[in-house]
């Protein structure tokens, strides 16, 4: 069997938390974010990387940021919510929820920090979360989609990068 390529995805720019968003659930992706996030899909384009299924987080930055890479992608994958991807869950409820539902081996996961970063960490087995910034994306390559899975970090790239690449 192949191993499930899991794509980790930070959302892009949203706008800052107060008294014009106080729910912190609606926060939108700013036009800065909007385009930015597109210029990353690009470079992962050009990077030739494919995906066959995007789970998302339900807040609003994070499924917008997972519209923009379904956009990006061939074969434009459908959104998904996850609702483990919310803020404030563990790596292992993540990937309990992710083993019943995947049914591809090219897996993004757009969500929020500092989750991201310790699903990141917990994968790979490292001691700290890996840093994710807005628009980051990493490569995690599992052999199954379990609670204990362990995973190879095969790339971890800032959006400036990615960006770049698309260019």
């Amino acid at each position: 069997m192949r191993p499930c390529e899991l794509y980790l995805v930070r959302h892009g720019v949203a706008a800052e938390r107060g008294d014009d968003w106080p729910d912190d659930t609606k926060r939108p992706l700013t036009a800065t974010g909007v385009s930015r996030f597109r210029e990353v899909v690009e470079g992962l384009a050009w990077f030739g990387i494919g995906i066959d299924e995007i789970y998302s987080s339900a807040l609003v930055r994070a499924h917008q940021t997972a519209e923009l890479l379904s956009a990006g992608v061939e074969g434009h994958p459908s959104v998904r919510i996850l609702d483990a991807l919310a803020p404030g869950h563990e790596p292992s409820q993540v990937l309990a929820e992710l083993a019943k539902r995947v049914k591809r081996r090219r897996v993004a996961l757009v969500g929020h920090e500092p989750d991201l970063g310790e699903l990141a960490a917990a994968l790979i087995g490292a001691q700290r979360a890996l840093p994710f910034r807005k628009g980051g994306v990493c490569r995690i390559d599992v052999d199954r989609l379990a609670a204990s899975a362990a995973g190879a970090l095969i790339w971890f790239l800032p959006p400036k990068v990615l960006r770049k690449a698309g260019r």
